[in-house]
């Protein structure tokens, strides 16, 4: 395909007249018919205003071969990373964090019921069991690590500086349960799985705070 025909094939996908062509870049409707039907090309300073009337990059215009990502699409996406909202964050982040718990729960209630009921092989069991834990804290580590950071408000600050207190009073909790239990029946192969469920309910908590004041922003509004 020669410019030509690029040309009047971008020009029919924007659904443009060729007035409305010439409008926009400033030349006559006859300059357009000649660069369409290839009288002539157009001139190095009209390549760039060409390139951004039909939102493609110069190479797919010179040579018909499409870039994996125009400048104009990469400006879009750089663009859409920096103006995420705190809004946006928050929701996301409840949405990695409820379908991570959802995994966890899945995988604790997979080991214990493949193990004593249906009797699967215990390094089988286990081993699914790990995929699943990794799968879903490789989610969350990803999100937290790919997210825009926003200064921390003071009410921010202080649910923060409460999940870190309730979270640490949880652990506390959950380690003597684990000693008790443990000790008591020496199951010691098994009992380690009350640290998950540690996991899982610390990721609870932050999910209700997350919740709580998506809900006040939203009575607010």
């Amino acid at each position: 395909m020669n410019i030509g025909e690029k040309l009047f094939e971008l020009r029919k996908g924007k659904n443009l007249s060729q007035e409305e062509v010439a409008e926009k870049l400033k030349v006559t409707r006859q300059t357009v018919s000649k660069w369409e039907t290839n009288q002539s090309t157009p001139d190095f300073d009209k390549i760039i205003p060409l390139c951004e009337l039909f939102e493609i990059g110069a190479e797919e215009l010179l040579t018909g071969k499409k870039t994996e990502q125009s400048d104009k699409e990469q400006k879009e996406e750089i663009l859409k990373e920096k103006t995420l909202t705190r809004a946006d964050v928050k929701k996301k982040s409840a949405e990695v964090v409820s379908t991570s718990i959802f995994i966890y729960i899945v995988a604790v209630a997979f080991l214990m019921v493949t193990i004593p009921v249906l009797r699967i092989n215990p390094i089988i069991a286990s081993a699914i069991f790990l995929c699943l834990i990794g799968w879903a804290t490789a989610r969350i580590i990803k999100h937290y690590m790919s997210v825009p950071k926003f200064e921390k408000t003071k009410e921010e600050k202080r649910e923060e500086k409460i999940i870190k207190q309730v979270n640490g009073i949880i652990g506390t909790i959950c380690t003597a349960i684990y000693f008790i239990i443990s000790f008591t029946t020496m199951a010691w192969h098994i009992t380690w799985v009350i640290f998950i469920i540690d996991g899982i309910i610390c990721q609870i908590v932050k999910l209700f705070f997350m919740l709580s004041e998506k809900e006040d922003e939203e009575n607010e509004k």
